[in-house]
């Protein structure tokens, strides 16, 4: 086999895997990346780039106060019982690394981040923040990419709009007028090949690596890890064009590879139950986790991801997820394979409580859910229409409840009766089963993505959709202390072997702080681990 040397060999090429790539060049390192497949970005490319980071210097600027200690608090609060045995080290090691980093990207690449409106969406919880942790990155050129202008995976979601105006316009609700009113600076966009959300994110990440001498090899996926005589990892084998390489990496390898989603055997073992659709690239099937177990890796959090409502979408010949709120319309509820709602839909961590599993078994105790709503909400939400097309499948239509029911599989009297009951909320004004806002809410007022009151669901015919888990992302792997080196079951380091975003353990799991705590965290956990491997060289160097 031929044989390629190299300081840090980091296997995939989303948004941590290029910042601990950035992070390592920027220190002298020689650094190569391995994507798997023929696009750049993973699942960084094809989101929307919200992007949650505490205690930052643009929020100061804008003279908001915060600090690691308030952002330590809030996480601490939101975080699951029990977390915290495991999980502090890593907080602690987040909440300091993800300001230095945001500085050190906006220093080193042409990416240029604005806060966005948005609260910390737990905000009855101590240390939360009204505003000043939620950013995106402005639009940027794809020819800032280089030669890899073209070669950036492409989204589900219309990357022509930035992330803050998905935020600030209606264009959930009004896709036609919204692309009207900013038509000039679409048009400008177009002319100049610039694109906001995952594709300004990768281009500037790009741009910062190839600026600091990365190499970039795609269509390369690594098959296993080497090891010396002692455990330490110091390369990996690599298939590429039909012939198998091996890679040393003098300084260490950081598994990047983003989640499992896309491999069968690994989805219904951690996840069990049905799953609607998935919103990343095929290519996730594990590599990462299995190469990370195959070298001695603890794995965990592997029951945890980004789960979010979506609609279907038509994309490279197969049909996937684009996140899409639809269910937290005003006439729109959701109901449990009995046909009996069982939450406020408007609830931020709604991919959690669909997770829901049954102790005793491990499966899901709601699932398969549905969102019942009816005719008004075809013009309401124009990508909903649109998705009844991509899938024919996916939505139920009938001329009453009963009916509908019958054709999901649920009680009919069951779901006559829980849409009895929402109606009289609505009516009322008042949602006495689950505390859903019956009438505008002021506070969510600033996210024109979600309608806050409740309408009775009146008008035939009557519509059901699934909800039941669309995933974007999973986030469990290899188990890291709060450098990111990887573990080993009895908490002993992997020489030579880190993990970073949704291959590694994630600290943040399926219960998110903010919209953006995958591409925020995921971004510090790549700064880690370039700080780390740039220390690890200039010891062995010493």
């Amino acid at each position: 086999m031929t044989t390629f040397d190299t300081d840090v060999l980091v296997l995939g090429s989303g948004s941590a895997g290029l910042v601990a790539a950035l992070t390592a060049a920027a220190q002298g390192l020689r650094v190569t990346v391995l994507e798997k497949t023929d696009r750049l970005g993973g699942t960084t490319a094809m989101s929307g780039a919200g992007t949650w980071i505490p205690a930052n210097h643009l929020a100061a600027e804008a003279g908001i106060e915060d600090s690691v200690e308030e952002a330590l608090t809030y996480i601490r609060a939101a975080a699951p019982e029990g977390w915290a045995e495991t999980e502090e080290p890593l907080w602690q090691a987040f909440v300091k690394a993800a300001p230095e980093m945001l500085k050190f990207v906006e220093a080193k690449t042409p990416l240029r981040f604005a806060l966005t409106p948005e609260p910390d969406p737990l905000r009855t919880l101590p240390g939360a923040k009204l505003r000043g942790r939620m950013m995106s990155p402005r639009a940027l050129s794809r020819w800032r990419a280089g030669r890899f202008a073209f070669r950036i995976r492409k989204s589900t979601i219309p990357e022509i709009f930035t992330y803050h105006e998905a935020v600030t316009t209606d264009i959930y609700h009004k896709p036609y007028s919204t692309a009207l009113s900013l038509a000039p600076r679409l048009l400008w966009r177009w002319l100049v090949n610039a694109r906001g959300k995952g594709t300004a994110l990768v281009t500037g990440l790009l741009r910062g690596c190839l600026d600091a001498g990365v190499r970039f090899e795609l269509s390369a996926r690594a098959m296993e890890l080497t090891q010396d005589a002692t455990g330490a990892v110091t390369g990996a084998v690599v298939e590429r064009g039909g012939a198998r390489e091996v890679w040393t990496a003098a300084a260490g390898v950081v598994i990047a590879t983003g989640g499992f989603e896309w491999d069968a055997d690994l989805l219904a073992r951690h996840f069990p139950g049905p799953v609607d659709y998935r919103g990343s690239p095929t290519a996730h099937e594990g590599d990462g986790q299995r190469m990370a177990a195959a070298a001695g890796a603890e794995l965990a959090r592997m029951d945890q991801a980004t789960i979010a409502p979506s609609i279907p979408v038509r994309y490279q010949g197969q049909v996937l997820a684009q996140p899409v709120p639809f269910h937290t319309e005003t006439n729109a509820m959701l109901v449990n394979r009995h046909g009996e709602r069982f939450m406020n839909e408007l609830t931020f961590n709604i991919g959690e409580a669909l997770d829901r599993r049954d102790p005793a078994t491990g499966q899901p105790v709601h699932l398969p859910a549905w969102v019942i709503t009816d005719a008004r909400m075809l013009d309401q939400v124009p990508p909903v229409r649109w998705a009844a097309k991509a899938d024919p499948a996916w939505m139920r239509a009938a001329p009453d409840i009963g009916t509908l029911a019958r054709l999901i599989g649920v009680e009919p009297v069951a779901l006559e009766a829980s849409v009895a009951r929402f109606n009289a909320f609505a009516a009322a004004g008042r949602d006495e089963d689950f505390g859903r806002p019956a009438r505008p809410d002021p506070a969510a007022a600033g996210d024109k993505r979600r309608r806050a009151g409740m309408d009775p669901i009146t008008r035939a015919p009557f519509l059901a959709m699934p909800l039941s888990r669309s995933i974007l992302g999973t986030k469990g792997g290899a188990r890291t202390n709060e450098h990111a080196e990887v573990l080993r079951p009895d908490g002993s380091v992997i020489p030579g072997l880190f993990a970073a975003g949704i291959a590694m353990a994630n600290p943040i799991g399926s219960r998110n702080v903010g919209t953006g705590t995958t591409i925020g965290p995921n971004m510090a956990w790549g700064y880690i681990v370039g700080k780390r491997l740039a220390l690890r060289n200039a010891a062995a160097a010493g």
